[in-house]
């Protein structure tokens, strides 16, 4: 058994990390009640955009300014990966990184694939066995639509250059504090809508068909890149919050059954003790 002296600083050891992780609990609790404020109140917006834009795509043609729906024999694929910079948020970057492999591996087996980090945690993974093409992880630095929006001009160019034929981005779509969905969406080409529900409207195009879809087509684009970087930006927070939760509660288990063992030491050497003295009387009597 360990002596009560190295029983006393794994204790102390113990109590200091459990101090830590509280702290960082309750940091990450407050930082996602903003950042929950945040998507919830975009994703209707988001939703309502991407609805309108498959509908629209379905029904324009080759003329009016599908270089965005353009499809093509999938040859070169770019996959944007969105992580955290941060770790301590349990299995949040690793599903991510792992959901990635999946698609470079099996999904595009055999096909030229990239990777676009979005998150310190992506690109010091990808950049090990595979081509990272741009690192923007200092986007979470002052995340607004603006730095988006330059990263989401980046992709279209990269799209209708011909530098790509598929863009997906992977990312934790928040759920709830205790749930993230691993999502992979298909950035460009543009997915037309499924079924005939709503492609039989009659669009009235005012000023222009062609103005209205160059004007209409970037900017759902460039939302549909935020919303995804917002849901991730919820959903870190969300899993640091519950992954420091379940490190205190550890660390309070831990803790306690320190303190039993250090309590049993103790009386073990103060028994000792007592039976030393009582055969030190007794051999002085004999």
């Amino acid at each position: 058994m360990a002596n009560l002296k190295e029983i006393r600083n794994r204790i102390s050891s113990v109590s200091s990390t459990m101090q830590i992780t509280s702290a960082m609990k309750m940091v990450s609790a407050a930082k996602l009640k903003k950042a929950q404020d945040a998507i919830t109140a975009m994703r209707p917006y988001a939703d309502k955009l991407t609805e309108l834009l498959q509908g629209l795509s379905a029904i324009i043609d080759g003329d009016s300014g599908s270089k965005y729906s353009d499809k093509r024999e999938v040859k070169k694929v770019l996959i944007v990966a969105i992580t955290s910079n941060r770790g301590l948020a349990g299995a949040f970057n690793s599903n991510i990184l792992k959901q990635c492999t999946v698609l470079a591996n099996e999904t595009y087996a055999g096909k030229q694939v990239d990777f676009m980090a979005i998150g310190k945690k992506a690109n010091d993974f990808l950049r090990k066995k595979s081509t990272v093409i741009a690192n923007h992880s200092g986007v979470y630095e002052d995340l607004t639509f603006e730095a988006v929006a330059d990263i989401a001009e980046e992709l279209m160019e990269r799209f209708t250059s011909g530098d790509y034929d598929r863009i997906d981005i992977v990312y934790n779509k928040f759920k709830n504090a205790a749930t993230q969905l691993v999502t992979t969406e298909q950035f460009l080409p543009i997915v037309p809508a499924e079924g005939d529900g709503n492609l039989s409207v009659d669009y009235i195009f005012e000023p222009s068909k062609v103005e209205i879809v160059a004007q209409l087509i970037p900017k759902s684009l460039k939302t549909q890149l935020y919303k995804g970087i917002r849901d991730s930006f919820a959903s870190e927070h969300g899993a640091r919050m519950t992954a420091m939760h379940k490190a205190t509660d550890n660390a309070t288990e831990l803790r306690d059954q320190l303190k039993l063992t250090y309590n049993k030491a103790r009386q073990a050497a103060i028994t000792n003790e007592i039976l030393e003295i009582v055969g030190g009387a007794e051999a002085l009597n004999g």
